[in-house]
């Protein structure tokens, strides 16, 4: 199985929820900056940490929102639309 086929089924399964994902990396490289910046007294990366953290954590919401709520809404309505 090639990895691109491999990562598109795992997208696709009910399990995968990789897009998402991406927010959550985002946020833990903006933390560990700040952790640095912090910890060597260097003022505008821990700001920048901060910022790419927080940006992070909206991004994290707003993709997993996107990737798996609406989807699962959209779902559900085809479900009650043929049940009613």
């Amino acid at each position: 199985m090639q990895l691109g086929t491999a990562v598109r089924r795992v997208h696709e399964d009910e399990a995968g929820h990789v897009t998402s994902a991406v927010g959550a990396l985002v946020a833990g490289a903006g933390a560990v900056l700040l952790g640095i910046g912090a910890a060597n007294d260097t003022g505008w990366l821990a700001v920048a940490g901060g910022i790419v953290a927080g940006v992070g954590i909206v991004g994290w919401e707003v993709l997993r929102h996107y990737s798996i709520d609406q989807k699962l809404m959209g779902r559900l309505d085809r479900m009650e639309s043929k049940g009613a």
